[in-house]
């Protein structure tokens, strides 16, 4: 989450008039993230997250957003769920930019990862997983494969410059990746489903030590689900200094397989899929890290963090290199 838009008193005053969730209490912008602009919403009946999309989110593609969050919470799963005006409609324009009001989910999350985050993380990832089945909309991955060496391509002239040598690594590791990938040539196909694509530790809310819901759907596709376990992977399992916790990973793997067992094909390609998500989220960050405005209120995330990962799953030959 982030601000890179601002929002006048005059137009959020007009824009809230439209929806009967009472008097406005108090607004503030929410500085995490890289993506879309976030606002605090209070009224006088409750807590509210308000919405405005900027960067890598089609705007034709909002309605299956809106619609995956809607669908998981009647399978069970706590996220938050879109508001509608006194029309119906639940996504809509402010200053220039489409938004949308959702719910506010109680609880915190962890600015430190602990060994007890990790257990519950997975099963709620792999209760997303079977929920998601029934919602039968597709939404292609457009943060995908196909999309890493455009991506890259795009980020040529200021890779180097984030770190000697970098453009060349990456190009070296995408030998590592591509060839091996689920689904292409010999490789075998994987479960597909409705994933997440970005459950870092900002994105799942915590009471103690139980899950008390996910947030932040805007990168959710139609993908392998052991992706999505791969992506958990690197945002939760590693320490600060780069360093993999495998008792982490370990915890987060049993977790899910309280819920949902993974095929032996999805064991097997863990390291490749991890592999790829750590490119995925290098590539999107280095690309941030060079371009976000100067005067935007957000801080990029350091795409090294993930460089150093990436190095870790290309040493990693099995999901012994995991924990299991």
């Amino acid at each position: 989450m982030a601000v890179y838009t601002d929002v006048s008193d005059e137009a959020l005053a007009a824009f809230l008039a439209d929806y009967a969730i009472g008097e406005l209490v108090s607004f503030r912008g929410i500085a995490e993230g890289v993506e879309n602009s976030n606002f605090q919403l209070r009224t006088t009946q409750g807590d509210f997250i308000l919405t405005l999309y900027e960067k890598r989110v089609n705007v034709q593609e909002l309605p299956w957003f809106l619609g995956l969050m809607q669908h998981l919470a009647t399978e069970g799963v706590t996220c938050p769920q879109p508001v509608a005006d006194k029309t119906g409609e639940t996504l809509k324009i402010l200053a220039g930019r489409p938004a949308a009001i959702t719910t506010f989910l109680p609880g915190v999350w962890p600015r430190k990862v602990r060994g007890s985050h990790c257990r519950p993380l997975g099963q709620a990832l792999a209760q997303l997983h079977l929920a998601g089945r029934s919602y039968a909309p597709v939404r292609h991955n457009s943060l995908g494969p196909a999309a890493w060496v455009p991506l890259l391509n795009s980020c040529r002239s200021g890779a180097n410059t984030v770190l000697a040598g970098l453009e060349a690594e990456l190009d070296a590791a995408f030998a590592h990746i591509l060839p091996h990938w689920p689904g292409r040539e010999q490789n075998p196909e994987l479960p597909r489903g409705q994933i997440h694509a970005d459950l870092f530790p900002d994105n799942v809310f915590f009471l103690h030590d139980t899950v008390s819901g996910l947030i932040d759907f805007y990168f959710a596709c139609t993908d392998f689900l052991a992706y999505d376990i791969a992506i958990c992977l690197n945002a939760w399992c590693f320490e600060e200094d780069g360093a993999f916790n495998v008792t982490f990973a370990r915890q987060l793997l049993l977790g899910y397989q309280d819920v949902r067992a993974l095929t032996d094909a999805e064991l097997a390609a863990l390291p490749v899929l991890a592999r790829g998500a750590a490119m995925r989220f290098l590539l999107t960050r280095l690309y941030d890290w060079i371009n976000t405005p100067a005067d935007a209120l957000v801080t990029p995330k350091n795409p090294l963090d993930y460089l150093k990962r990436l190095r870790f799953h290309l040493a990693t030959e099995s999901v012994d290199g995991y924990g299991l």
